[in-house]
């Protein structure tokens, strides 16, 4: 009876009803080395069976198999996957509160963006056709509406110029080139490749903004040749074609800056280029597809991919 009267005076305010079994089992093992076990059920009004089932419970972290898995994904994305992809990349049914937290704790953070463009306007050399995207980067199907740009993205030993084609149903890169120099070949080697990919009866709307590759007589030739239908962006303003700028930014966001390519060689940012272009397509989640991949969401459509 002394030892619970002595513990008692510890905190005579204290009000025992109001603490739950676990609450009641902190102060327990706190004081257990100098109290006995009988004499603290006593005074806290706690079943010694309720004691041990809630001791084993505490310092057991139940998200310990999630915050290892969460771990691996956002290993498996490269550090570019946020807590939403995280999520819908393990399938589980745990919140994405949860898996931010848990991605917080974990000092697990996705790259943020850093505002670089590379701009190849030359002045109106050529008229410029309208602007039949308007803003809209949904498409209903495949090869409806394309978009163009062309990025810089630095080296060790100089730049690199990269030229996608994108599909605005999907985001699918249809076709890249890469090389050491921003000119009309690598704009007009893009084109062409990507045009070889259409069925006979598909005629996209390429969209670009008003770079000079677009309004050169190689490029005009080959979109005449393809039949293919000519958008361009206003004078100055990409928000006209905010979609390829979003593609840039995602790469170099979950890519280009987090790993250092400018360290890498010229030769070596190319084959990087390769690799984050095929992950993009084959693997890189996205929400508006119901979190697949580009290639991922045509074949679940029965599209070609």
């Amino acid at each position: 009876m002394r030892e619970v009267v002595e513990v008692a005076e510890k905190d005579p305010g204290a009000d025992l009803r109001r603490l739950s079994n676990r609450e009641k089992t902190m102060p327990v093992d706190r004081l257990r080395p100098r109290y006995s076990l009988r004499s603290m059920a006593c005074l806290l009004r706690i079943a010694p069976s309720s004691y041990h089932y809630h001791h084993a419970g505490i310092g057991v972290d139940k998200y310990a198999g999630l915050r290892a898995r969460v771990a691996r994904a956002f290993a498996d994305s490269k550090g570019r996957y946020g807590y939403r992809r995280v999520k819908a990349a393990l399938g589980t049914g745990v919140s994405e509160k949860v898996i931010r937290r848990l991605m917080a704790e974990g000092g697990l953070s996705a790259h943020v963006p850093k505002r670089r463009r590379y701009s190849s306007y030359e002045g109106e050399t050529t008229p410029a056709p309208g602007n039949l995207v308007n803003r809209d980067f949904t498409a209903e199907r495949p090869n409806e509406k394309w978009l163009t740009d062309i990025t810089e993205i630095k080296a060790s030993d100089g730049k690199v110029y990269l030229s996608p084609m994108i599909d605005c149903h999907d985001g699918k890169i249809v076709a890249y080139t890469a090389g050491f120099h921003p000119n009309a070949e690598l704009a007009n080697r893009m084109l062409a490749e990507a045009a070889e990919t259409l069925s006979d009866n598909a005629r996209p709307v390429v969209h670009s903004d008003r770079g000079c590759h677009y309004r050169w007589p190689g490029w005009l030739e080959l979109m005449e040749r393809y039949g293919l239908t000519r958008s361009m962006s206003a004078k100055g303003c990409s928000p006209d074609n905010a979609a390829a700028e979003g593609f840039f930014g995602r790469m170099k966001t979950e890519s280009v800056y987090p790993e250092h390519w400018e360290k890498r060689t010229r030769d070596e940012v190319l084959v990087l280029i390769d690799e984050y272009i095929h992950w993009y397509n084959h693997e890189r989640i996205k929400q508006s597809l119901g979190w697949m991949s580009p290639v991922q969401y045509r074949q679940s459509q029965g599209m070609a991919a």
